[in-house]
């Protein structure tokens, strides 16, 4: 079970927002390549890199952190997202030692982008579905779109994705616990790898979510919580080994 501690950017600061709303954000520190190393020294298997300003923007923002981070973390996989809408992009990211690459807006807007880069960049592009009442949201949470998270997870399943980073909104921020049934219901639906995002709070919340290991689950992203939760990394790391 990957524990993917996540490092969300907002004008090259480390920062949490609350249900992806922009003008709702915390700032946790002015070094996030010193937060990379904190979390690796903690055991951290994986980082979890969102560009917030990238997101909204449409284009990279924060890739001089981003690459201080990828230096931070040394042989630790790093996945990036935010404002990644061309293959110059993924280029640029994987040349400066990112290890995956997060599809979002773009795998909604233009489908066959996604297809592209899975022939292009095998193994090297996830997706993230991040849905509020079962629809997918956009354009760094802003907007819904008409299509149905469970219906898009099978969509990037054809074209051949690493894995699927799923996301309810609602959850987010908000440390009340991730939705293990929609969740359960995605991974059900396919067999592309999940990893969990939003909500989680607690050790209880990482064994509900060690039951779904069976269904494909196969890690976590953990923001908030490790920020101002009092949930330690080691602990989290103890309670699915």
């Amino acid at each position: 079970m990957l524990l993917i501690p996540a490092i969300d950017l907002k004008n090259g600061q480390c920062v949490r927002l609350r249900q992806g709303r922009m003008n709702d954000v915390t700032v946790f520190s002015n070094e996030p390549a010193e937060v990379a190393r904190r979390f690796v020294g903690d055991g951290a298997q994986r980082l979890h890199v969102v560009d917030l300003d990238g997101a909204v923007k449409g284009a990279p923002v924060n890739l001089k952190t981003v690459e201080k981070i990828v230096a931070a973390a040394g042989d630790i996989p790093v996945q990036v997202g935010g404002g990644i809408r061309d293959e110059d992009t993924v280029q640029q990211l994987l040349d400066v030692g990112v290890s995956f690459v997060i599809i979002g807006t773009k795998a909604v807007n233009t489908p066959h982008f996604v297809r592209d880069l899975c022939i292009e960049y095998p193994r090297h592009v996830l997706v993230a579905i991040d849905a509020k009442d079962g629809r997918v949201a956009v354009d760094g949470w802003a907007k819904l779109s008409h299509f149905g998270a469970i219906e898009m997870a099978q969509h990037c399943e054809r074209d051949g994705v690493e894995a699927i980073i799923y996301t309810d909104i609602g959850r987010d921020g908000m440390m009340s616990g991730f939705n293990s049934d929609s969740t359960r219901e995605m991974a059900q639906a396919i067999t592309t790898p999940i990893i969990a995002s939003g909500g989680v709070s607690s050790v209880d919340d990482l064994r509900k979510l060690r039951e779904l290991e069976g269904d494909g689950v196969i890690g976590c992203v953990i923001g908030r919580a490790l920020y101002e939760g009092g949930l330690k990394l080691v602990d989290c790391l103890k309670a699915v080994s």
